[in-house]
């Protein structure tokens, strides 16, 4: 090979070996600028990020509740209450103020739906002894009639659908409130309507008649409470 054949064949990979270099260097001082950039913007993203938290916790902030440290216990009272049934019972209610012609500016309608629990059963307590009485092999026993022994709203599951007021109104403070006490009543309209006190008495005969038999006593027969 000639001097100036070799001579150019260096200059060649000389090239080459620049051209590398020169990518080389280009690529790491990218990584560079990136890895710089990068750095510059995260304390900026951080710091957004926490002032999007402090805005959302001043738009909804979460209730502090502190309850009293003095406790009053009021009454204690001995219970022998027969649980025997329990319905649970979903009732829609709605409320409305002030819904004619000026309801879009002083009205105030609320949608609740109301989750509550309704218990019968009897007050063992109200048994006398002049309430059971043999006659040869029957057990005779008169049970005091059953009642209602719980009927309140479940508050976990109940809540408010819906609440529109009017332009020109906040709406009744005392609305929800009120809703919430007819929504009590109604869900203990609609157990008994349905039945619940008949059903707590032949649950209670049920039990009690099993009772009984574990005592010994094979025949019971179950007299109507007195009026």
């Amino acid at each position: 090979m000639s001097k100036k054949s070799s001579l150019h064949s260096s200059k060649f990979i000389v090239g080459i070996i620049l051209i590398l270099t020169g990518i080389a260097a280009i690529w790491f001082l990218g990584r560079l600028v990136t890895t710089s950039i990068n750095n510059t913007l995260n304390p900026l993203q951080q710091a957004n990020r926490e002032l999007g938290t402090q805005v959302a916790d001043l738009l909804h902030p979460t209730p502090t509740i502190i309850p009293d440290p003095v406790t009053i216990i009021n009454e204690v009272q001995s219970l022998a209450r027969l649980e025997t049934i329990r319905y649970t019972v979903e009732k829609v209610v709605t409320a409305e103020v002030n819904q004619g012609l000026l309801g879009p500016l002083f009205g105030d309608r609320l949608l609740f739906v109301a989750h509550g629990y309704v218990i019968a059963g009897i007050d063992m307590s109200k048994i006398k002894a002049v309430d059971m009485w043999l006659v040869g092999e029957m057990l005779n026993v008169r049970l005091p009639a059953t009642e209602i022994l719980a009927a309140t709203l479940d508050n976990d599951k109940s809540y408010v659908y819906d609440r529109v007021t009017g332009v020109f109104t906040n709406g009744d403070p005392t609305l929800e409130t009120q809703v919430r006490q007819v929504a009590e009543q109604e869900i203990l309209k609609a157990a008994i309507a349905d039945g619940i006190l008949d059903q707590a008495t032949t649950n209670a005969q049920t039990y009690l008649r099993w009772f009984f038999e574990t005592l010994g006593y094979k025949q019971i027969n179950f007299v109507p409470p007195s009026p």
